[in-house]
């Protein structure tokens, strides 16, 4: 399988169709243990990228992270931008050539991962996006990534207490609850992998 800069562009455009439909649910999923705003702030960011993306088209695949790194970082509000942010920047920086392998796009993920678990100063078990992230880093190297992981991973997050973010204040009464930050990371790889490579 070979992805390329076409196949990422198709990629992150489905990604801000999803949360744009997902959008109240996200919020709502949000409200229940934080801010109440990460899917209007998740949907203002992805159609901003949609219009970077229109405006100024990627040079390449690296170009195309780097661009929903920077419009993330600068248009998201609240933690979801500076991680996704980070997590897109991260992963340009991990993209070494025009196109990637299967192994070159697990590495790109892991990146992603690294960065947010670095910017959130956070890992695995902490109910955050990184509870899906993990995963499937875990099954692409595994190579047997499917939408059944992805659901696998986010539904864990319904029975962890959080320790990390807002929804930390909650303590126990986090728990029965899904983390709207893994909801959006679900979104982000079902994209990918419904995604057609070309």
């Amino acid at each position: 399988m070979t992805y390329d800069k076409d196949w990422a562009l198709r990629w992150l455009n489905d990604f801000g169709e999803r949360v744009q439909e997902n959008k109240q649910l996200l919020s709502n999923l949000d409200q229940a243990i934080g801010d109440g705003d990460h899917g209007i702030n998740m949907a203002r960011g992805l159609s901003e990228l949609k219009k970077a993306f229109a405006d100024k088209e990627p040079t390449d695949l690296k170009d195309v992270f780097k661009t929903a790194g920077m419009t993330m970082v600068s248009k998201v509000g609240g933690a979801s931008g500076p991680l996704y942010g980070t997590a897109f920047l991260n992963m340009s920086k991990a993209v070494e050539s025009e196109t990637i392998d299967s192994v070159g796009l697990t590495k790109v993920i892991e990146a992603g991962l690294e960065g947010i678990e670095k910017r959130g100063k956070s890992h695995a078990g902490e109910k955050t996006m990184i509870d899906v992230w993990e995963p499937v880093v875990h099954a692409l190297h595994q190579e047997d990534l499917t939408d059944d992981v992805v659901d696998a991973a986010l539904q864990k997050t319904k029975d962890l207490k959080a320790t990390k973010g807002r929804a930390s204040y909650l303590g126990e009464r986090s728990i029965g609850h899904l983390d709207p930050g893994a909801y959006s990371s679900a979104l982000l790889f079902h994209a990918m992998l419904q995604t057609e490579v070309n």
